[in-house]
């Protein structure tokens, strides 16, 4: 039963890691209900280090734009790719400052139900907003040449709040890109570069916190929920990437709406209801 657990977590993050919904919430509900029944400190570790599989799906599909060199003619650095890179990074420097402080009273203080739910509805509701002023605007920026070095600081900026469960990492990355100007397109594929050294340094941190004396069974078990997270991760990213070319994120506002009020009724009324 636990194999079967794991590979339905590894479902819920391949597809919920990329999707602005809120990974976090979607693995407490998943948790609530049908929990590894491990120790806490596995579970901490197992939620954050299972996104290595989704990162590896970003890796594979993006490789020709994410790889920095080029062998033709010899050794050469492609600028472009340079240039995005250091892009990412420069976003990358807020959260990760702000995780690295308060890593253990964040997941002490915020990491629950009520929280998550409230967060949920709160950037739910956020989402219909911006969409709805950003109807009738037209997008500055296109492409990533037009992403200026302030515009990425501003965008980590937002990536801060996702520190907070229920957030939504790429939610957040993607709402602040999209109210500073970027186009659907741009926002999301920034969004999911930007994973990559969030959620590598994420993993490491939580793996040294853990430790490396896993037994075999919690091996298997994440072995089992990253390889899952991996496939799954790149028919949801191919999927948003389809989606935004001829949809908004207003349907993803209202999903979060109702789940987070879900949340909430199961917070209040628990077993009563479910």
């Amino acid at each position: 039963m636990s194999i079967i657990k794991a590979i339905i977590l590894g479902i819920i993050e391949g597809f919920t890691e990329w999707l602005p919904i809120s990974s976090t919430g979607h693995m407490i509900l998943a948790e609530e209900f049908m929990g590894l029944h491990k120790v806490p400190e596995f579970m901490e570790m197992f939620r954050v280090v299972i996104q290595l599989g989704a990162i590896m799906a970003v890796l594979v599909l993006f490789w020709g734009k994410l790889f920095p060199f080029s062998f033709a003619k010899g050794l050469n650095v492609k600028k472009d790719t340079f240039l995005l890179w250091v892009k990412v990074l420069i976003a990358t420097l807020p959260a990760a400052s702000i995780g690295l402080l308060f890593d253990d009273i964040l997941d002490e203080k915020f990491y629950n139900p009520t929280v998550v739910a409230f967060m949920l509805i709160l950037y739910g509701i956020v989402f219909i907003i911006v969409e709805n002023q950003n109807k009738k605007r037209k997008p500055l920026v296109k492409s990533f040449d037009r992403l200026g070095y302030k515009m990425v600081l501003a965008i980590g900026a937002f990536q801060v709040l996702a520190l907070i469960p229920g957030t939504s990492r790429s939610g957040a990355t993607i709402l602040g890109a999209i109210m500073i100007g970027c186009s659907r397109e741009i926002a999301a594929e920034f969004s999911f570069y930007l994973a990559i050294p969030v959620m590598f340094g994420a993993s490491f941190l939580k793996l040294l916190k853990f430790g490396f004396a896993f037994t075999h069974e919690e091996a298997i078990l994440l072995g089992m929920g990253m390889f899952i997270a991996f496939v799954v991760s790149i028919f949801a990213i191919k999927f948003l990437m389809g989606y935004i070319k001829r949809n908004n994120f207003k349907a993803f506002g209202y999903y979060r709406i109702v789940l987070g009020l879900i949340m909430l009724m199961y917070v209040f009324y628990g077993s009563k209801i479910f």
